[in-house]
């Protein structure tokens, strides 16, 4: 379901290619060490390769050194430059989100405008995971910046709520609510960045599919882990459970195995 329009086309845009940038860093450490470890197997070849023509007088007691040396200096440089030009870029983006009158760090202030409902359901599913933990200091971040409370009617493990339906709508409401309500007593929520992207996907991101397929995939699996907590390996075997209940395990185990391809086995069936 897409966002509610309460933000132009344009400062939408603005939040979304935020959000994209965000993605990147994320993985920015992984292609580093990706490139370090590709460029020291090409140059571990091109040492050996120059052996037979041209011995290894040339490298002296260095040769087994420069390989890595290569690698560790291809992946610095490369994390050096692609870091300097993501910070130029989301200073860039910060400051066109300020001339349109958004605050670059407090995506929801104004709103819930800007998130779609998968979203929306991934980010009340990990608070709802981090009350379970006794993470209250984070949680306490998801409350101010999103207006979630413990009180609220969302549950996972399994999922009572679906996107695009009238229930998400009234929490969607619920949540705006509280957030307004905060604003008007003072209460400015939590400057957010990179770090807090990193760690929860806080900023709003632009629902392609592979996007979509990727965050219902996130809370589902949120979802199916506390299933597993509080109903046992085998959630849907024999037992006293109220049929609704057991409806709603079903339906999110389903669902996760078609996004996956990993179907749902009980302990001790064979794979076929």
């Amino acid at each position: 379901m897409h966002p509610r329009r309460t933000r132009n086309p344009e400062t939408l845009g603005l939040w979304y290619a935020l959000g994209r940038l965000y993605s990147r860093a994320r993985g920015l450490g992984n292609r580093a060490v990706r490139l370090g470890f590709t460029a020291t197997l090409v140059s571990g070849a091109l040492v050996l390769l120059s052996a037979p023509l041209f011995g290894t007088g040339w490298a002296g007691p260095f040769a087994g050194v420069i390989p890595p040396l290569i690698g560790v200096s291809a992946a610095l440089l490369f994390y050096g430059i692609e870091s300097f030009r993501l910070r130029g870029r989301e200073r860039a983006l910060q400051e066109a989100l300020r001339r349109s009158g958004e605050d670059p760090h407090r995506p929801a202030r104004d709103g819930l405008g800007a998130y779609h409902d998968a979203q929306l359901v991934l980010l009340r599913s990990e608070y709802e995971y981090l009350l379970v933990r006794g993470a209250t200091r984070s949680a306490r971040l998801f409350e101010a910046s999103f207006g979630f409370a413990p009180e609220d009617p969302f549950e996972t493990g399994p999922l009572n709520v679906a996107p695009g339906t009238e229930e998400m709508r009234e929490l969607r409401e619920r949540w705006e609510r509280r957030i307004s309500m905060l604003r008007a007593h003072g209460r400015e929520a939590p400057e957010l960045g990179s770090r807090e992207d990193r760690a929860y996907g806080v900023f709003p991101r632009e629902m392609s599919v592979p996007v979509e397929l990727a965050t219902r995939e996130a809370y589902l699996t949120i979802s199916r882990r506390l299933i597993s907590e509080r109903y046992g390996r085998d959630p849907l075997g024999p037992g006293g459970m109220a049929p609704e209940l057991r409806k709603r395990i079903e339906r999110d185990l389903a669902e996760y195995a078609r996004i996956t391809g990993r179907p749902y086995r009980p302990p001790g069936s064979a794979a076929r």
